[in-house]
């Protein structure tokens, strides 16, 4: 996700556009670069919707200092350093109302504003995809968060975005020698919370499904639409972390204890619970779409999806979240 070079056209093309206040190019110019802004942006923010208006802030920003931009940099470049910004700014004002308090690692274990991000809307460029897939899965996402936000912003733009630490000190205003010692402290952070996964986000990783995850998503499906629950407890590793935002805290629990705490919960009353489900995928993860009808009600109404981790062929995370509120998703309200 390196800067390419050359883009000079871009950039003429904004700096022409610019001086004659010429909004309709200017548009055209920065909306090519909006998935992969707003991708950034959910990266610095875990929560979909906020990203989605940090990017639309990102373009007011540039609108508003358009004539600043000399092409110095590549007109990307310059997009990315007023987001980062933007998201910072933004996170100054969350985190005053919203505290961190983490108490177990894991998906959404303290990051009450977490989001699902929809995979139509990551970026279609299929290197940028390749690398989505490794920083965009809901661990990475959660262990960013106990970063703080500058150290945050560090360690997306040097070890994510992959730029040089002169470009990332210039853009975050620190000098090289902060910067540098801003992602070795992130690089720490990252490896406590992800300590069985490498820091090396740029490798060549394929973006698709297994064929492992796909057969696990089936028959959890299978098990769901069944009311199977000694079906769905054999795919649950007795390991699971299990979350379901925006109730707070990671639970580690054993299948049989999962399985009992959603029948307590009210799910799966054989005779009432009538499930259909789907598989989709979001953040790059299998997930199912769970959509529920009750005797009251004759249609299949959305419920909730289902993200998880599949490891050796059974479920280690389960990440749920309430979709019905989520139109953004792209899932339809009722089968």
């Amino acid at each position: 996700m390196t800067d390419a070079r050359p883009r000079r056209a871009d950039e003429a093309t904004f700096i022409e556009a610019a001086r004659s206040d010429d909004a309709e190019r200017l548009a055209q110019l920065t909306e090519r670069h909006r998935r992969e802004l707003q991708v950034h942006c959910y990266r610095m923010l875990a929560n979909y919707e906020d990203a989605q208006d940090m990017t639309q802030e990102t373009f007011l920003r540039a609108w508003n200092k358009r004539e600043s931009f000399r092409g110095n940099a590549s007109l990307r470049t310059w997009l990315y350093r007023i987001a980062t910004n933007a998201c910072l700014d933004f996170l100054e004002k969350r985190n005053d109302r919203t505290p961190v308090t983490a108490e177990l690692p894991g998906p959404g274990s303290e990051v009450r504003y977490l989001q699902p991000y929809p995979d139509q809307m990551l970026p279609m460029d299929p290197q940028d995809s390749v690398v989505a897939r490794e920083t965009i899965e809901l661990a990475f996402i959660v262990a960013v968060q106990h970063l703080p936000p500058r150290q945050r912003a560090v360690f997306i733009l040097r070890d994510v975005v992959g730029w040089p630490a002169s470009r990332a000190a210039e853009a975050l205003e620190l000098t090289v020698a902060s910067v540098t010692s801003a992602l070795q402290r992130a690089r720490v952070t990252m490896r406590e919370q992800l300590p069985d996964r490498r820091l090396d986000w740029r490798s060549a990783a394929t973006h698709e499904l297994s064929n492992d995850e796909r057969a696990v998503v089936k028959a959890y499906i299978d098990a769901h639409e069944r009311n199977d629950l000694d079906g769905l407890m054999a795919l649950l590793r007795d390991d699971l972390r299990f979350t379901m935002l925006p109730t707070p805290g990671t639970l580690i629990v054993t299948a049989r204890n999962a399985v009992d705490g959603w029948v307590s919960n009210g799910l799966f009353q054989r005779g009432y619970d009538d499930w259909r489900c789907t598989t989709t995928t979001v953040n790059r993860m299998p997930t199912a779409a769970l959509y529920l009808r009750t005797p009251d009600n004759p249609t299949y109404r959305l419920f909730n999806i289902a993200v998880l981790r599949i490891v050796d062929g059974r479920i280690a995370e389960l990440t749920g979240f309430g979709a019905a509120d989520k139109p953004w998703l792209n899932l339809p309200p009722t089968l």
